[in-house]
Order: C-alpha cells, then sequence, then structure tokens
C-alpha cells in the first residue's frame, strides 16, 4: 500500500470485516446440515454444521479476499484473509478449530497441496518455467523477436497474432495461457504492447476458447456434469456452443479492438505509457524481473528454436491428454478426450517435452549441459508468485464450495423462479459469474450451475431452454472465473504475460463487464426467441455497435492521447 489514504481505507475495510463476522456470529449459531447436505452425503444425520453453511454468508470469505486485494494491490495477504474468515467460519469462532481447519486435512492448505489434481497443475507450472528459462538460456525468444519484428509488422498485427495462437492451443486453459504468453512476450515487446494488454489476450483466449471447442479438457468436464438418458454429455455441450454468448462475444471483442485500434479504462493508461514512455509495466512492480532479458545461446538462435519445442509440447500434450483418457486401452479419441484428466496429462507431456528441449539444445550446441541445469532452478523460482496465489485460491475455493456449502445457497435460490422460466437463463448466467468471480472457479461453478441448469429445465420437454440454460451455466462461469482476482487461469494469464497480476485483473475488468451486458441481453432474447442463428446474428451486431460507441465515446474524450499514440507507433514502425 503506498499511500495513506489506501492504508486508511485498507484498515477500515478490515474493521468492516471484523464487525460483519461478529454480526454472523451473532445472528447464525451452530445448526444441524439440511436434508440435502446429507442426502449428498456431505455429512452424516446429526451432525453440527457451521452457522453459516448454505447461507449468503457462505460467500463472504472470497468477498473479504477479492475485496482486500483491490484495495490493497497485494493478493497474498488479502487471500490469506480470505482463507482465514473462512476457516473461522466453519469453525464457529473457536480459535484452534480456526488454526486446524486452515491448515488441515479437510479443508485447508494440505488438503488442497496435497490433491493429486492441483499437485499435477503445479508441476505442469514448474515445467513449462525450466521450458521457458532453457529456450531463453538458447537463444530462442531473443530470435523469434527478431523475426517478429520483421514479419509481424504493426500492433494490429501482434495483437491478432496472440490472438490465433490462443484460439490454435485450445486444449486446455492453462496450456494456453503459459504456452501463448511464452511465445508471444517477444513479439509484442517488439510493437510496445503492455504486458496488460497481453495478459488480456492471453486471459481471453484461454477459458473462453476452451469453452467451444469440442476436444478440451473443458467439453470433457461439462459433458460429465450433464449426462442423461435423452441426450449424452458431449452431444450436450456441442449444442451449447452458439448460445454460450459471453465465450463467442469475448473473441469478437478482442478481434474488433484490435482492428479499430480501441482501448479504454486503465487500459489505455497501460497502452499510453507502452507506446509513448516506453513502460510495458506501467505501475513498478517487477514479479518476473530478468525473466525478460532474451539471451543468446553459445550458436547464434533460430526461430525453431523456440517454435520446435513449443510444437512438440503441444503434441505430447495431447498424447499425455487421451493416454490417461484410456485411447490406447481401446477407447475412441472423442471419448478419451472426454474421460482425460489435465491435471496428469499435461504433466506427463510437459515432462516428455521438456526432455525434448534439453536433449534439442546440447545437440544444436547452443547451451551446455551445466548452463541448461541451472534453468531448473530459475524456472521453478519464476512459477513461485503464481503457485502461492494459486494455493491460497484453491483453499479459499474449497473451504467456499466445501465448507461452507456455498452451492446449497445457490440452488435454494434458484428453485423460486416460478413464472420467470424464459428468463431464466439470464438469472442462470448473472448468478453463475458472481459464484465463479467468488470462488475464483470455473468448473466448480459449472459443476454447480449445470446440474441445476438440466433439472430445471427437462430436455424432454424443453430441449432448447434446457441447451440455452445450459451454456448460460457455462458463460456465467468461464465469466466470473475471467474477471476474478482469485481464479487460477487469471493468474496464470498474468504468468504467462509477466504482469503484476492486479494491473491485469484492474485493466481487464471493464472489456469483460462490456461483453458481459451484452451477454446479458442475448440470454434475455434466448429465453423469449429461441431461435439460434437469430439471436447470434443479433448478439454479434450489438458487440459490435457497442465497441464502435465506445470508440467514439474515448477517441474524443482522450483524443491528445490517442494523437500521441499514433505518432509514437509511426516512429515505431518507419524506423
Amino acid at each position: 500500500m503506498k499511500t495513506k489514504k489506501q492504508f486508511t481505507t485498507y484498515f477500515i475495510a478490515l474493521a468492516v470485516v471484523v464487525l460483519v463476522l461478529v454480526i454472523v456470529g451473532i445472528t447464525n449459531p451452530a445448526k444441524m446440515y439440511p436434508e440435502a447436505a446429507i442426502a449428498d452425503g456431505v455429512a452424516a444425520e446429526g451432525d453440527v454444521a457451521p452457522g453459516a453453511f448454505g447461507t449468503f454468508w457462505s460467500l463472504l470469505p472470497p468477498i473479504v479476499a477479492i475485496a482486500l486485494a483491490l484495495i490493497s494491490k497485494e493478493v497474498y495477504s488479502s487471500l490469506f484473509l480470505g482463507c482465514l474468515t473462512g476457516a473461522m467460519l466453519i469453525s464457529n469462532f473457536k480459535p484452534w478449530e480456526t488454526l486446524v481447519t486452515l491448515v488441515g486435512k479437510d479443508y485447508g492448505l494440505i488438503a488442497n497441496l496435497g490433491d493429486p489434481g492441483d499437485m499435477g497443475i503445479i508441476i505442469f507450472l514448474i515445467i513449462l518455467g525450466i521450458m521457458v528459462d532453457v529456450m531463453n538460456k538458447g537463444g530462442g525468444s531473443a530470435a523469434f523477436g527478431r523475426w517478429a519484428q520483421k514479419h509481424v509488422r504493426s500492433r494490429c498485427a501482434a495483437q491478432l497474432t496472440t490472438m490465433a495462437l490462443g484460439i490454435l492451443i485450445f486444449i486446455d486453459d492453462y496450456f494456453n495461457c503459459l504456452t501463448v504468453g511464452a511465445v508471444m512476450r517477444p513479439v509484442t515487446e517488439s510493437h510496445k504492447i503492455s504486458r496488460a494488454k497481453l495478459a488480456y489476450l492471453i486471459d481471453a483466449t484461454a477459458a473462453p476458447v476452451c469453452m467451444i471447442a469440442p476436444v478440451s479438457s473443458w467439453a470433457a468436464a461439462v459433458s460429465g456434469y450433464v449426462n442423461s438418458e435423452s441426450v449424452s454429455g458431449i452431444q450436450m455441450f456441442i449444442k451449447q456452443i452458439p448460445y454460450n454468448y459471453y465465450c463467442l462475444l469475448t473473441i469478437v471483442m478482442m478481434f474488433v479492438i484490435s482492428i479499430i485500434n480501441l482501448d479504454y479504462g486503465p487500459m489505455l493508461t497501460h497502452e499510453y505509457n507502452a507506446q509513448v514512455h516506453d513502460d510495458l509495466f506501467t505501475t513498478p512492480e517487477r514479479p518476473f524481473e530478468g525473466a525478460d532479458t532474451y539471451e543468446e545461446g553459445a550458436k547464434k538462435g533460430s526461430i525453431w528454436d523456440l517454435v520446435l519445442p513449443v510444437i512438440v509440447l503441444i503434441i505430447t500434450c495431447v498424447i499425455g491428454m487421451i493416454y490417461t483418457g484410456g485411447f490406447w486401452d481401446g477407447e475412441s479419441f472423442m471419448d478419451a478426450f472426454a474421460n482425460s484428466s489435465a491435471s496428469v496429462g499435461l504433466p506427463l507431456g510437459g515432462m516428455l517435452a521438456l526432455l525434448f528441449t534439453f536433449v534439442y539444445f546440447w545437440l544444436r550446441g547452443s547451451i551446455g549441459f551445466v548452463k541448461s541445469m541451472e534453468s531448473v532452478p530459475n524456472g521453478f523460482i519464476q512459477m513461485i508468485a503464481p503457485i502461492l496465489i494459486l494455493s491460497f485460491a484453491w483453499t479459499l475455493g474449497c473451504l467456499t464450495k466445501s465448507g461452507l456449502g456455498s452451492s446449497y445457497f445457490v440452488r435454494e435460490a434458484l428453485s423460486n423462479a416460478g413464472a420467470l422460466k424464459k428468463f431464466l437463463p439470464a438469472v442462470i448466467f448473472v448468478i453463475a459469474c458472481l459464484i465463479a468471480f467468488a470462488t475464483g472457479t470455473s468448473w466448480g461453478t459449472i459443476g454447480i450451475m449445470a446440474p441445476i441448469a438440466v433439472q430445471v429445465f427437462s430436455y424432454d420437454t424443453e430441449p432448447t431452454l434446457c441447451v440455452i440454460g445450459l451454456a448460460a451455466a457455462c458463460a456465467g462461469g468461464v465469466c466470473g472465473d475471467h474477471c476474478s482476482p482469485i481464479s487460477d487461469t487469471t493468474i496464470m494469464a498474468s504468468a504467462g504475460a509477466h504482469c503484476f497480476h492486479l494491473n491485469h485483473v484492474s485493466t481487464q475488468l471493464p472489456y469483460a463487464f462490456t461483453v458481459v451486458c451484452v451477454s446479458f441481453v442475448g440470454f434475455v432474447l434466448a429465453g423469449l426467441i429461441q431461435i439460434c442463428w437469430l439471436c447470434l446474428v443479433i448478439e454479434i451486431a450489438l458487440m459490435v455497435g457497442t465497441l464502435l460507441v465506445i470508440k467514439a465515446v474515448v477517441s474524443k474524450k482522450h483524443k491528445g492521447m490517442f494523437e500521441e499514440m499514433e505518432m509514437a507507433d509511426k516512429a515505431l514502425h518507419s524506423a
């Protein structure tokens, strides 16, 4: 916290949190678990539940974490205090039980860091960190930067290239974030595109693209939530794609803002500083300082020193994914992908690609054995920040969903829809947005909301509304996850772009909110009209029109800034 005002605001917020906790503790004493939780096997009959279980207050921990992070611009303490709030609520404010809950094996840090799925993602992060450092030491990053300066000749082309690469790597959002960042940092840097803008482009082509790709880890997850006798999960996933407005319109928005050179909100300041003042970061925080100093190997690098390891990484990760889904046990490719485990398949593929990368650079003579081994600790160090944030974020999500039963609060809220059934997709979208934003997990949110949407709208009697409801649940989960400062994909997009995490969050929120508003209108129309192609055409037209209006307003309001940026861009590309 850099100013006295910010410091004062932070402690006022802490005082408010303490007051709220006191009120919650007094008004929500310990109680028995609800019948729904007992039926789901969460607890046994007669077990005592936290007073906040299944109530609005189950969402208090993530609200505390997000609010404090936005006030203080410091994410570690904010996440810790959010986790501490959750532990206090679960333990009914008993001091020793609070500590046990925070650290312990039920919902705490040990439970999450001991989870094989979470640990698999951490291993994959470390492997990618090592690979990036090896490619840097071998001269691959520097060579790709030189190639980009010759062939990617404009800021628009650099942004569209980033977007295209993100769309091509649709297998998994974690893989997407780190790979696109590693490849495109030297390209965007050569065109003075800010780290915040790069982080947005990475994040916006991660989960949104995976959610509309039938062959992805997301397709596998969603299809597992909605299997029924009438239709298979993968069929439902494919049917929801044209109605998944947030994901589709996010891609439309990226394309349009790149073409018409539009920036607004805090992003405009970052882009102005990058172009005019040659400052890619704007704020003094440099969590990846030194990692962007691209080295030349003993032998001058080639573009293939970066491209080839990335291609091998993609291939081996696909192999790893389908291996975990039983492809070599006789399953079809699609079924293997539907049953795959990203947390196992990605580390398997990553390890193979890492071994290839070491051997490739040794045979090339770019770096020797000793220097290449320096990349092991260096790559790990580069990933410490995202690993710490992920550990706290996973713990916070577990405390909220499993410990405090936030899903039961949501089910109860949706059970009273009544005559507003045609407006329910829009309601589902908003609720999914809020849950994913608060918990930082799109998969967890979709796991809560998708079965509810399928139950509310029977596919046998209302197939179109059922598909729209599922699309709303998926779109809302991705949207909230995309915006949330405690989301794992948001964290990894920051890591991939080497951007200070809270800069990424604050700059992309206005962009995401623009798409949210247009998507909300789309789900209202879809519930009423229920004609797929017509709703999609209206939504795309509305999205483009909204951006053109914003362009006209912002260009007039910040005319001087845009003129300076245009002059700086002309000077850069005429040099």
